[in-house]
């Protein structure tokens, strides 16, 4: 190594050129040999460093080389957590700038000229306040009068780079700069107008001064105006690139709009509307909508007051979940892996911007709309429409809680049409709606519901050709559970729990791990009134315990043991007593013998809580993974008996004496570790 230092330190183009080749090598060894090197290069002979990547980036007659070497002077110079620059002499910092500006006249390959437009700004950004590049400034000024188109993006590139990091420096050109703006705006060639687009929404994002940004309004039409060019010349990519330079705009200045706000969301919503473009631009021209409507603190009610505006963005979105496949293996899915097939790019972000949307503009405003379009898409023969209807609901609810809760019956009735209707991912879709309303409407849509509600979901649960409506119709089942009490409950325990065993004992893996997390969640509010069933339910799942061994069942004996516990703590230690001591016994065989414990904490924080002084036998299994989490996480602490701190009660931490301990668990962390 010190002989090709010695080299490349006294100048050798040669060896260089051979250290970049190296360096480009698919050759691990070689080029891991290389990069050690260049490290000890760059430390030893930061002039030798500088210069030999200068010459080389100017006079190697290989493309790759020269790309290598503006990637590394960059780095070198400006990435680097110990950059050269510092440590470089006068004469070589002076070659090095000028170089740089040369290759931005004289480099025929873009892509290279970009890397070395991107070096200059950055390294500008750290010398140019303290007059350490006096020359930049004018060549760039020369650059935009040149005529070039080249060298007109060059400096273009340069000042909307600069504007990130010194902005205050070129605050007083801004009355040229602007003008030059305008012109470039209109320019022939795209790669120019590009540019200038990025320099004029970098500017408008940039300054902080109201009244400095407002000299750039004469500038939106103009910038509009590129984005539908380069849409109408099937460049999406630049659209995409310059629409994504609007939306920082909406989030750093969102009041920059509103003069204009018509026009551009006019725009930007025929471009989301349109299905002749790509899903990419028409996702960001959604996005920078969706951004608008969250500007609430920056700009209070302006996308409210906009006239259509709320109902066309509510229906573009809506068009998004249209975006949906009737997926063979949807259907097949078992697990996380293919439980999202046939959904496309729109139907993903479509869910999310309707969710944002509906806390963003208000309850007052999407209900309203939502109310006028959900009813009509229902009624479709397109069952597309109808699924989307229902997804619509479970993404909104949240936001609109304060309308809905006095909407539950059109709710719910929107969601029972769903249930009966004939595809079943419409039935699946109606599961979503109703489980999510539970949750976000809880407690009153249960008490007003329930007679409607909890019969359309257990009728989901005999529909053995679709597994995936089973599966969901358990899940709609806990969300209905969690946020009611026993009493609206008990009514319907019978023909639930059966139901729920039927499954257990029929269904397929996802279903039977559905029926048993439901299971837990009805025991867990029927308390005492699960008693009556727990002689049906506790062989069931001990005997998956003992009997679901294969590893693709790991989760299915998790539901079960999480299941047995949540049983056991409903019904109580005279009840659970015996059946609790082959539980732990199982546990422990499932220790000793290094398996999967399928996370025992929160099981055996439970376990322990019926039993008791009971549970004193079981110390020995429990304790050291106990100890050992409070060593580890945050949600288990481990205290003397005596020792009673004060402890906030958040109503997610339980806390209970073992052994001459206190042991809190913070259940709302483990119950999430458990499902």
């Amino acid at each position: 190594m010190a002989a090709n230092i010695a080299a490349l330190a006294a100048g050798d183009a040669g060896a260089f050129e051979q250290l970049c080749a190296a360096l480009m090598s698919s050759q691990n060894e070689q080029r891991s040999q290389a990069e050690a090197v260049f490290a000890e290069l760059k430390k030893s002979a930061p002039d030798a460093c500088a210069q030999q990547l200068v010459r080389s980036l100017r006079q190697s007659p290989a493309l790759e080389s020269r790309a290598l070497c503006a990637v590394l002077l960059r780095k070198v110079l400006t990435k680097d957590d110990a950059s050269i620059w510092p440590h470089m002499s006068a004469p070589v910092k002076e070659l090095t700038k000028q170089e740089m500006l040369n290759c931005i006249k004289e480099e025929q390959m873009r892509a290279i000229t970009k890397k070395v437009c991107d070096c200059v700004s950055e390294l500008a950004a750290g010398i140019i306040e303290d007059q350490g590049w006096p020359e930049l400034l004018p060549f760039i000024f020369q650059c935009v009068q040149s005529g070039q188109p080249r060298l007109i993006e060059s400096a273009l590139l340069i000042f909307a780079s600069m504007a990130r990091y010194v902005m205050n420096v070129l605050t007083q050109y801004m009355g040229t700069l602007n003008g030059v703006l305008q012109q470039c705006l209109g320019h022939s060639e795209s790669e120019v107008r590009l540019a200038a687009m990025k320099a004029a929404c970098v500017f408008i994002s940039e300054l902080e001064s109201a009244e400095d940004r407002d000299k750039f309004q004469a500038t939106l039409p103009a910038l509009l105006a590129c984005i539908a060019k380069a849409l109408n010349e099937g460049d999406e990519s630049a659209a995409q690139e310059a629409i994504e330079m609007f939306i920082e705009i909406a989030e750093a200045h969102p009041r920059f709009l509103r003069k204009q706000l018509p026009e551009v969301v006019g725009a930007m919503l025929q471009i989301a509307e349109s299905e002749a473009l790509d899903a990419g631009v028409r996702t960001l021209a959604a996005e920078f909508l969706v951004t608008l409507c969250e500007a609430r603190e920056k700009a209070p009610g302006m996308m409210r007051k906009l006239p259509q505006f709320a109902d066309r963005l509510f229906k573009c979105l809506v068009g998004f979940l249209l975006d949906v496949e009737d997926d063979p293996q949807w259907h097949a899915a078992e697990d996380e892996k293919h439980e999202h097939e046939g959904e496309g790019e729109l139907f993903d972000f479509g869910q999310e911007c309707l969710d944002r949307i509906a806390l963003s503009l208000g309850a007052n405003t999407v209900a309203a709309v939502a109310g006028a379009v959900l009813p009509v898409l229902m009624s479709d023969a397109d069952w597309k429409k109808r699924h989307a209807a229902l997804i619509t609901i479970a993404q909104i609810a949240e936001g609109c809680v304060k309308v809905f809760v006095k909407q539950t019956d059109a709710l719910t009735a929107l969601c029972l049409q769903g249930a009966a209707d004939a595809h079943p991912k419409v039935r699946w879709a109606s599961c979503q709606a109703l489980g999510q309303l539970c949750t976000d409407l809880g407690p009153e849509l249960q008490e007003e519901q329930h007679a409607k509600a909890l019969p359309a979901v257990m009728a989901l649960m005999d529909d053995f050709q679709n597994p995936r409506v089973q599966a969901h119709a358990c899940a709609a089942v806990v969300n209905f559970a969690e946020g009611t009490d026993q009493d609206v409950m008990a009514p319907y325990l019978d023909a639930l729990i059966s139901k729920l065993l039927a499954l257990l004992q029929r269904g397929r893996r996802n279903v039977q791990e559905g029926a048993l997390t439901a299971i837990a969640a009805v025991a867990d509010t029927a308390e005492e009134y699960f008693i009556k069933y727990y002689d049906s339910c506790m062989p069931l799942m001990t005997n998956i315990l003992t009997h679901a061994s294969g590893k693709d069942q790991q989760l299915l004996r998790a539901k079960a043991l999480e299941c047995v516990s949540l049983v056991g703590l409903a019904v109580g230690k005279e009840r659970f007593g015996n059946d609790a001591k082959g539980v732990m016994q199982y546990m422990q065989q499932v220790q000793q013998a290094g398996l999967d414990s399928d996370d025992p904490l929160s099981r055996g924080a439970r376990i322990c809580k019926t039993l008791g002084q009971d549970f004193l036998p079981y110390l020995q299994l429990v304790m050291p993974p106990l100890l050992a989490a409070a060593q580890l996480k945050p949600d288990v602490i481990v205290r003397d008996e005596d020792d009673d701190d004060d402890e906030e009660d958040d109503g997610e931490t339980e806390t209970f004496i073992v052994g001459g301990k206190r042991v809190s668990l913070h259940t709302s962390v483990l119950d999430e570790k458990a499902t």
